[in-house]
């Protein structure tokens, strides 16, 4: 098949865009008489005149040579074997160029175990997933190449996948998720008989590797457009089988999806995102589990749904549920400032739960003011009258009743008296009584 080739003047791609040890990488590997192409994302990003976060380079060489050309340079990974190039802390992926892994023998199960097959360039952009991820540029001749008429899609702003798109979502149930990711960041929409498939094949998420789900999980909803991309997870029906819980929450409260506190909540990680904020694994945690938290805090305890061993039934790992555990009860204190908070304040995990409340206050109409007057001035802080919105929540215990300004008075202990005969207490300036002289015993 002849691929679409688009010259320099057809697309707005520069060398000047490309990061310069990535150009190192390329020009070696053409220098040593390999083919070498900047791939998948990176090129997609530039057509778009978007800044990539990183940049792949596929070639003709195998792993070895890589290695071989680059002291610099480690092998890893084992269903695919990769090149990382580095210098200093940056890193530049370096694929061999694949084709189709073969059929398996099993028909009715066509995912892929192994996908390492080596192959032509052609080969190896019909195994993408999607058309949009699948462009070539060459530094040498400055030709985006397009085998599956990805610069199209590009242009009508959709994801779609490379070939059927039902065997394409069975051969890996992850390229569901990774669809959602690209609709959201790139404001997409998802073609036609791509998300049919995805709906009808949702199921098959069970059968992903686990911790590549979760850590496409992380890159779906952590990034600037973490809210659509929450919203097109539960409208295609994956969020009831990546976090089942989550689903029947959003389900159970009636109220329409776009307006649902989590969803709002989303947004406001997004807004954190794109002003520069890089969240851990437990923020983005919280931030979906604050609403749901929240509304099982309110229950008996005979009622309450273990939400961590829910998320560690899924794949997410102790340490990051531990830690969202601890912002969410943080959440709380707080949303009421109390004496308890002030040891709070001492916790090694206290600013990540600060910077959480801030984010995420405004979903209740919880004033976070009241937080930084607090954390201002501890000791001399009084409670001010709970807001309507709050119902009442705010308030908490006596601090609640004093009047702004007021300083609450402390109860003095009762020094004990000497009983007669017996010793001072210890550091008394009181000396004891002397007997009476005319009293018999």
């Amino acid at each position: 098949m002849e691929p679409r080739i688009l010259e320099r003047a057809e697309h707005p791609i520069s060398r000047r865009d490309i990061d310069a040890n990535v150009l190192k990488v390329l020009y070696r590997l053409n220098g040593a008489g390999y083919d070498a192409y900047l791939v998948g994302g990176g090129v997609r990003d530039l057509m778009l005149s978007r800044k990539p976060k990183d940049f792949d380079v596929a070639t003709s060489a195998h792993p070895q040579q890589v290695r071989e050309l680059f002291r610099n340079s480690r092998l890893i990974g084992r269903r695919f074997r990769l090149v990382h190039v580095f210098f200093g802390r940056q890193n530049v992926e370096v694929a061999t160029f694949r084709r189709q892994a073969e059929a398996v023998a099993d028909a009715d199960d066509p995912l892929i175990r192994l996908d390492n097959t080596f192959g032509t360039p052609e080969e190896d952009a019909f195994r993408r997933d999607f058309t949009v991820n699948a462009l070539f540029y060459s530094p040498q001749t400055f030709h985006v190449i397009d085998f599956p008429g990805g610069v199209d899609d590009l242009r009508a702003r959709l994801i779609r996948t490379i070939g059927d798109p039902e065997l394409r979502m069975r051969e890996d149930p992850v390229r569901m998720m990774r669809a959602v990711r690209f609709a959201a960041k790139l404001g997409f929409e998802i073609e036609p008989a791509t998300r049919v498939a995805i709906e009808r094949h949702r199921a098959d998420l069970a059968k992903a590797s686990v911790p590549r789900l979760v850590e496409e999980t992380y890159k779906t909803l952590g990034q600037p457009e973490a809210a659509h991309a929450f919203v097109l997870m539960e409208e295609l029906g994956l969020l009831e089988y990546v976090i089942p819980i989550l689903s029947a929450h959003l389900k159970s409260s009636g109220a329409m999806l776009a307006e649902q506190p989590i969803v709002r909540s989303m947004a406001a990680l997004g807004r954190a995102i794109a002003s520069g904020f890089a969240p851990d694994h437990s923020i983005v945690l919280a931030t979906l589990m604050l609403d749901l938290y929240r509304d099982e805090h309110r229950r008996t305890a005979d009622r309450r749904v273990d939400l961590l061993g829910e998320l560690r039934a899924r794949g997410f790992a102790r340490g990051d549920t531990e830690q969202m555990r601890l912002i969410l009860e943080a959440f709380e204190n707080l949303a009421a400032p109390t004496r308890r908070t002030r040891r709070l304040m001492r916790r090694p995990y206290f600013p990540d739960a600060r910077m959480f409340f801030e984010m995420t206050a405004p979903t209740y109409s919880i004033d976070p003011t009241r937080m930084f007057r607090f954390l201002a001035d501890p000791d001399n802080f009084a409670m001010s009258p709970a807001s309507p919105a709050s119902g009442g929540a705010d308030r908490v215990g006596a601090d609640a009743a004093h009047p702004p300004g007021s300083q609450r008075r402390r109860r003095r202990r009762r020094r004990r008296r000497p009983r007669h005969g017996g010793a001072a207490p210890s550091g008394s300036m009181n000396p004891p009584p002397s007997p009476d002289p005319t009293r018999r015993d």
